[in-house]
């Protein structure tokens, strides 16, 4: 390779993907063109693979992982292409002669869909140890006309305060450094990271590039339960990305490779558009359920009412579930979550849960009645469990063997009061196995809402080479003991929860069906949350809570009920002491809500108003779909008010607009403007207010 006088190429792709690689004249891989076609401006010349060694380190000092000593080294040896159903793959393998370790980076597509999915494998090829210290899953340069004039689109989380996105210039990330008059490419970079096991506990893992002027866009996602990074830098010829798991700075971890030995890191996906925001957001969602694994609720996207959230909130008895399980039935629900507290018999349950059987003093007839009386008014029943975690009290503590936990130089790792299991050994597996066959086998549980209070930090150092290596194996062996649960029962639902959304992640999302987008009870305050959530999480799978109230006015119901009604419908609240026509209220967005389901698992998100703002007065999400277009408009002004959304896909159209949900309240006046794709909306009623709107084109021979 290193004879070439030329650089060479190898272009892979599909319909809807073009990736071209470039090999330089001295063997150098790097991805020349990544797009949906238009090759555009040349990026940088990042190379495709950088592994950071102990004995190595940095071509040039820097804070990045760009330009490390191996990945400068790296040469081609040659690829391969194959096809596997719906995927297109490529392996590129390269090789460092200097310390023999060899790289395989792999790239798979969906057909039809611009997006791909990367990860890397490492394997010691050479003679000697080599101490692995950080190994991108995909690095590539971004094909920008200018790296002033890009924009980076990231978002913080916090619980109550989930996926608070904002799009800003890079140049105020990050300063203008004049890199070209130096002649050097520079130190500093915009990295985001994520540690311990809340992996979307501070930042969100899907972040973006955007070109304004040339409407380029990627959108990524690291795919992991656990520790991550991701950076944006600038090199003299424009800025790079770098997607990363863990790494040594950031989370204690390292990897050591004896001869013959290789490590693999986690996935990553990154999709590409020339549109913009809006259509890298429609290709990432594409990708993601082209990710996801096939499951029976996929085409049901069954209601939920869960007892837990401004309702029960834990403390559930028979008494008080019997009502509300006739309450929810009445009103559509078709699954009944049973949430915390179930297994309690004392009221401090916190330290002592692990061994999860059912309280007899919450059912003195045993749970099996109010479990019957679930499947009786023709509800799935479901429980909530937080399987990962043992109460420091509780029997199980002592029962499993001390290598069943996640430890410290010989010490249990202990967080809230709780220790945490380790799933690499089989005793927990065992432990973890039986309750979930126990609960599904015998007491005919269909549902479980798998909770995740605690974070235990770097990792444990059992068998491990390094704190954050045992704690990648405990991630990995958490993913396919969900891998195996469903294997074993097919249709049971898995609802991944951690305090709200802080492990929001398409590790999990890949496997399990629904997501719960937050724990925030103040309905005034969801809105931003549920408008968010799709650019993270697939409509069908994101489950806002709707907990509507006796003390509520009408408008506050149906304002509750619209911000659950755009993704997973997830119901709370006290049904039982409604009035007549508030619980008709609540059954019709779950009739209206399940007459449109079938087109959200199908729709993408558009945000009329642009990302959505903490305090904004206004906000909007718009599913789309070839025949329609859901829009949900929340007002959180207290007088009247206009807004005027963007709709420009419908742009030159006639539309009919129609009122999903509420009908029973007064209309809001709407203004269609044909020309620019505009629905001026204006809210006649004083309060915070909320409507479904479905926004549909006309024929010029249809009536208005």
């Amino acid at each position: 390779m290193n004879s070439r006088h030329t650089e060479t190429s190898l272009v892979w792709g599909h319909s809807a993907l073009r990736v071209v690689i470039a090999i330089s004249p001295d063997g150098v891989v790097s991805i020349r063109e990544l797009g949906t076609g238009d090759p555009g401006p040349r990026p940088p010349a990042q190379p495709l693979v950088e592994v950071l060694l102990a004995g190595q380190g940095r071509a040039r000092a820097s804070h990045r992982f760009s330009d490390t000593a191996v990945g400068r080294r790296f040469t081609y040896v040659g690829a391969e292409q194959v096809r596997d159903g719906q995927w297109h793959e490529l392996r590129v393998t390269v090789r460092d002669e200097q310390t023999g370790l060899e790289a395989h980076t792999h790239l798979r597509s969906a057909e039809g869909v611009p997006a791909v999915r990367s990860w890397t494998t490492v394997a010691n090829r050479g003679t000697g140890e080599a101490v692995v210290l950080g190994v991108t899953s995909f690095a590539a340069g971004f094909p920008a006309g200018s790296a002033g004039g890009l924009q980076v689109v990231r978002a913080d989380s916090e619980w109550l305060g989930e996926s608070r996105w904002r799009v800003r210039p890079l140049r105020e990330e990050m300063a203008d450094l004049n890199l070209p008059l130096h002649g050097q490419d520079g130190r500093g970079r915009l990295a985001v990271t994520s540690t311990g096991t809340w992996s979307t506990g501070q930042h969100l893992p899907t972040a973006g590039l955007l070109d304004p002027d040339s409407g380029r866009a990627w959108l990524w996602q690291v795919e992991h339960n656990g520790p991550w990074r991701w950076e944006i830098g600038e090199r003299r010829d424009g800025a790079y990305v770098a997607l990363l798991g863990p790494t040594d700075i950031d989370h204690q971890w390292h990897a050591v490779l004896a001869p013959g030995e290789s490590f693999t890191t986690v996935p990553a996906s990154l999709a590409v558009s020339s549109d913009g925001l809006h259509g890298a957001a429609a290709a990432l969602t594409a990708h993601r359920r082209a990710l996801v694994r096939p499951h029976p609720d996929r085409a049901r996207l069954p209601v939920v009412f869960n007892d837990y959230m401004n309702t029960l909130m834990g403390d559930p008895t028979t008494a008080k579930l019997i009502p509300l399980i006739d309450a929810a039935a009445d009103a559509g629900a078709e699954v009944f979550c049973i949430d915390a507290g179930w297994y309690d018999d004392d009221g401090d349950w916190w330290d002592s849960v692990g061994e999860w059987q059912p309280s007899q003093t919450r059912f003195p007839r045993g749970i099996e009645e109010v479990l019957s009386h679930i499947r009786g008014r023709g509800m799935v029943p479901g429980l909530w469990l937080e399987p990962e975690v043992i109460g420091v009290r509780s029997p199980m503590a002592d029962k499993l063997p001390a290598e069943a936990f996640l430890q410290r130089r010989g010490t249990r790792i202990v967080e809230h009061g709780r220790y945490h299991l380790d799933l690499r050994h089989p005793a927990a597996v065992a432990h973890l196995d039986e309750v979930v066959d126990r609960l599904v086998e015998q007491l005919g549980v269909g549902y479980f809402k798998l909770d995740y209070n605690i974070d235990p930090g770097a990792g444990t150092d059992v068998d491990a080479a390094s704190p954050g290596a045992g704690l990648l194996a405990c991630n990995r062996a958490h993913l396919a003991w969900l891998e195996a649960v469903l294997d074993r029962h097919p249709d049971l639902i898995l609802e991944n929860c951690a305090s709200g959304a802080m492990r929001m992640d398409y590790a999990l999302l890949s496997r399990m069906q629904l997501q719960s987008t937050s724990d925030q009870q103040d309905p005034l305050r969801y809105p931003p949350i549920a408008v968010a959530a799709p650019l993270s999480v697939l409509p069908e799978q994101s489950a806002s809570w709707a907990y509507p109230q006796p003390d509520m006015d009408d408008e506050r119901i149906a304002y509750s009920l619209c911000t659950g009604m755009l993704g997973r419908l997830y119901l709370s609240g006290h049904l039982p002491t409604m009035t007549g026509a508030q619980r008709d209220a609540v059954g019709a967005a779950v009739a209206a809500y399940r007459d449109i389901r079938s087109d959200l698992a199908e729709a993408v998100p558009v945000w009329p108003l642009g990302l959505p703002g903490w305090d904004d007065p206004w906000l909007s999400l718009a599913l789309t779909t070839p025949d329609h277009t859901y829009v949900g408009v929340w007002c959180r002004a207290d007088e009247r008010a206009t807004a005027s959304l963007s709709l420009p896909h419908l742009a030159g159209r006639q539309v009919g607009v129609e009122v999903v949900y509420p009908r029973h309240l007064p209309a809001w006046d709407g203004e269609w403007d044909r020309e620019a794709g505009r629905l001026v909306l204006t809210k006649p009623v004083s309060g915070p207010s909320a409507r479904i709107l479905r926004v549909s084109p006309v024929s010029s021979s249809s009536s208005d």
